[in-house]
């Protein structure tokens, strides 16, 4: 949620701001903007500090700045994308901010300060009575434009000083990049709980708050470490530690490529998400020969998975959202097949609560982006207590949880653009698997034949996902009926109830379809009184050792005049009928079939998204990276 991008060049880097900005906008916002130090007055305005925003898309803020007859270029300049916190989505709170000085009007008087921020100020309103009093007026509702406001009172003509002094006072998580009017070339980066980024170029240097922002502009990437300021100029950058000292940052290779963002012959990106994900699981397993440990350890850190492994015993799950329910799934496996005791918490409630620790407890976090404010912020409670075995399960090998966690398993599902999560998940879901099999073997749990039929079917998956994928006219029929439908019931049982969550999430995401799962024995004790036929039953229907209780939930639903919509293994002997229709999946998977089941239900969602009419990669309210608490 929420975008920065800043540079320094000595070409026109309005441009590049705003590319990354369109690079970003998969994360969510709700308004966007930039700013530059111009040498010469554009848009109307003096010299100095210029800036334009907008509450549309960045489509439209790069038509104001592109404007042949008054458009914004400058050398010096910051960029943000806004996913409304304190204050309404409007212009007024869109970043940039300004501050003019204490007791000069906010508008006609040169800006001497700019900044734009991620996170949120938690003593914002404290500080922003101290600023009144000294005579700086606020335009916005923000708690942003405390801070620049702060920044200006400190500043005496070294804008790295009033940046350290300013954030020393803050309160709560960020990420900001901060120009000034008299200080062209420069722009001053800190980091806080909020991920920041340095991008090396030459004759020019970049921040942003995520290396997709900069693809095609510089593959060389500094992550800034917590509570990092850094020092962006021309030729140079400098980067100090929260004690002020001047310290070193490694300098990655980092490989975005920008026609990651490319939709090619689909509608939506998560309908392209979707169709890739047989390519992301073969990815994601790809070069696995056999299940060791090795496959957890970092490469740039010591093999430690192996001891690790040796000494848990048991595994706690840390997630949000989607990947919550993907350590769900992973709950039936690890206690079924590694025999291992296993909790599942959503992250931001686990550091909320009192709880025993165990310090021979596996910390399993599960996370797409690697940056989820409320996974990171469970990770450090959890090591706070003790618990010090941590593992991760992520989509980005340069995050700040995979450089927090001893061991990680990287998942190769690419860049996911759309907001709502799907080959994210079925590569956690993959990876997760990997791991039951490894904490198995290493517990002498694990019989050879055993481990040689898994990596067989492993390895067939990316067929049998095409194999499901070839369903799609038949989930868009029963898409059509849902496009009418406020309400909608998911039914599973087993590990098969997590997937029915997943779908009711997805459903509700992105259509605006109120939807909710239950575990199906759960019928009878409430959700049965919602059951009429204005509300679609989706039951997730595999062939396993429930299927007959299973069957004996549906018959409870037609009682009562609902109308089913099944996903049926081929040989689970449910037929179509009056109230009743069904889908057969393409084959039987057993404890791998969560990854086919859930596929059809993505399908669901987005195609009845697209008869609804909405936004179906970027749903209103919602982020694609929650970097705030």
């Amino acid at each position: 949620m929420c975008g920065i991008v800043g540079a320094v060049s000595t070409r026109n880097i309005v441009p590049v701001l705003v590319q990354g900005l369109q690079r970003l906008e998969y994360r969510g916002y709700d308004s966007c903007g930039v700013a530059v130090v111009a040498q010469q007055p554009q848009l109307g305005q003096a010299a100095g500090l210029q800036r334009a925003r907008s509450t549309s898309r960045v489509a439209e803020l790069a038509e104001q700045v592109n404007n042949p007859t008054g458009g914004l270029q400058g050398m010096t300049g910051i960029a943000h994308t806004r996913w409304a916190t304190h204050g309404a989505p409007a212009v007024h709170n869109a970043h940039p901010h300004f501050s003019h000085g204490a007791g000069k009007p906010t508008d006609g008087a040169q800006a001497r300060i700019a900044l734009v921020h991620n996170g949120i100020i938690e003593n914002h309103e404290e500080l922003r009575a101290q600023l009144q009093a000294q005579g700086y007026a606020f335009v916005s509702q923000t708690d942003t434009e405390v801070m620049v406001h702060l920044i200006d009172s400190l500043y005496q003509g070294d804008v790295l000083q009033a940046v350290m002094q300013a954030v020393a006072q803050l309160k709560g998580a960020f990420a900001i990049a901060v120009i000034a009017k008299d200080e062209p070339g420069r722009v001053i980066g800190a980091r806080a709980g909020s991920p920041l980024i340095l991008g090396v170029g030459t004759n020019e240097h970049f921040l942003a708050s995520d290396a997709m922002a900069l693809a095609g502009v510089t593959d060389q990437i500094v992550h800034l470490a917590e509570g990092d300021v850094v020092d962006v100029q021309l030729n140079t950058y400098a980067v100090y530690d929260a004690s002020h000292q001047l310290v070193h940052r490694q300098v990655l290779t980092v490989q975005t490529h920008s026609g990651a963002a490319e939709l090619g012959p689909y509608r939506h990106y998560m309908q392209k998400e979707i169709f890739e994900q047989p390519r992301a699981i073969a990815d994601t397993l790809e070069g696995i020969e056999g299940i060791v440990p090795e496959l957890f350890d970092q490469p740039h850190l010591p093999a430690q998975a192996a001891n690790v492994f040796a000494d848990i015993d048991n595994v706690l799950i840390l997630a949000c959202g989607t990947s919550y329910y993907s350590g769900c799934v992973a709950k039936y496996w690890l206690e079924s097949l590694a025999q291992i005791p296993c909790q599942v918490e959503v992250a931001s409630e686990y550091r909320y609560r009192d709880s025993v620790p165990n310090p021979r407890s596996l910390v399993v976090t599960i996370t797409q982006s690697g940056e989820t404010a409320d996974t990171l912020a469970a990770l450090r409670h959890a090591q706070s207590l003790g618990m010090l075995h941590t593992l991760t399960v992520c989509n980005v090998a340069t995050s700040a949880m995979v450089r927090e966690c001893k061991l990680a398993y990287i998942t190769r599902a690419g860049v996911e653009i759309g907001v709502a999560s799907t080959k994210a998940f079925t590569t956690q879901l993959a990876g997760l698997f990997l791991l039951t099999l490894a904490l198995a073997k290493s517990k002498n749990r694990l019989q050879l034949e055993v481990e040689a039929q898994h990596l067989k079917a492993m390895r067939h998956l990316p067929v049998a996902l095409q194999s499901v994928l070839a369903l799609e006219p038949q989930i868009i029929a029963w898409a059509q009926d849902f496009a009418d439908k406020e309400n909608a019931l998911f039914l599973g049982r087993g590990m098969h109830y997590p997937i029915a969550l997943e779908g009711a999430l997805k459903l509700k995401e992105i259509s605006y379809i109120h939807a909710e799962a239950y575990p199906a024995g759960e019928l009878k004790h409430g959700p049965l009184a919602l059951v009429t036929s204005a509300m679609p039953v989706v039951t997730v229907a595999p062939n396993d050792a429930l299927l007959e209780k299973l069957k004996s939930n549906l018959e409870e639903v037609r009682a009562r005049g609902g109308v089913l919509y099944v996903l049926a293994d081929a040989d689970s002997r449910i037929r179509s009928g009056e109230g009743l229709h069904v889908i057969r999946m393409p084959e039987h998977y057993g404890v791998l079939s969560p990854l086919l089941h859930v596929v059809p239900l993505q399908l669901l969602a987005y195609h009845t998204a697209c008869a609804r009419g909405t936004d179906v990669d970027k749903p209103r309210n919602l982020a694609k990276s929650v970097t705030v608490e």
